[in-house]
């Protein structure tokens, strides 16, 4: 399936907080020139909601949770459950290029195939669920992938800028299976040749950033 030449994965050690993880996924997009995937962790209980995202809402169906609002679209994603991942890609390349849809199709069809080597059973749907929800997964969209009885198991949000393409994917990973494998996995998928990297920021190119994340004219914006 490889879509890009080489893509760097970099297993990101460190949890950080909502607003820090924002900030890297934005430094990550600014910066990079040739793709890559990160995989991160949260340090505390964190939900993300989507840049589209009503705050009271959220905050009414996740009580007590913190929340950051993420730059790419999408639902309200509970982080004390899933595995988070992102996926930057640079404007000269062709997956960045292609519509919306389309770019999602492709990453999903890839990540289906990881999770399905790593024995889970979950199929891409082509189109919306007929549910309303604030909640990520209990509302699948086209290209979402869900398990034999339609629960969903893995959604994301994107955004393009200037710069390229940034892809924040949430997955709900089966007890027992390998996560970072599985996105090891998807990154070769997506590549011809991956390269294991780290993209450790400074603080002082991260400060700006995180202040703008965890701002509360950022987050109550809507």
């Amino acid at each position: 399936m490889s879509e890009v030449g080489t893509i760097g994965f970099w297993r990101d050690p460190l949890g950080r907080p909502g607003p820090d993880n924002m900030a890297v996924d934005s430094w990550l997009l600014e910066r990079e020139e040739a793709p890559i995937l990160r995989v991160y962790d949260w340090r505390g209980e964190w939900a993300s909601l989507g840049y589209f995202g009503t705050v009271a809402q959220a905050r009414a169906t996740m009580p007590g949770v913190s929340l950051v609002r993420r730059a790419t679209g999408g639902g309200l994603v509970d982080h004390r459950h899933d595995r988070t991942y992102t996926l930057v890609l640079p404007g000269g390349c062709e997956l960045a290029g292609r519509r919306g849809g389309e770019s999602y199709r492709v990453i999903h069809s890839a990540l289906a195939e990881a999770l399905g080597e790593a024995g889970m059973e979950v199929r891409l749907i082509e189109e919306d669920a007929p549910v309303e929800s604030p909640t990520c997964f209990e509302k699948p969209v086209a290209w979402d992938l869900v398990e034999g009885r339609g629960r969903k198991v893995a959604g994301a949000g994107q955004r393009r800028t200037r710069k390229g393409l940034l892809h924040q994917g949430s997955v709900m990973i089966e007890e027992g299976v390998d996560g970072d494998a599985v996105f090891a996995s998807l990154a070769g998928k997506l590549a011809r040749e991956v390269k294991r990297v780290n993209r450790e920021p400074s603080g002082e190119e991260l400060a700006a950033r995180i202040d703008q994340f965890s701002s509360r004219s950022w987050v109550e914006r809507r």
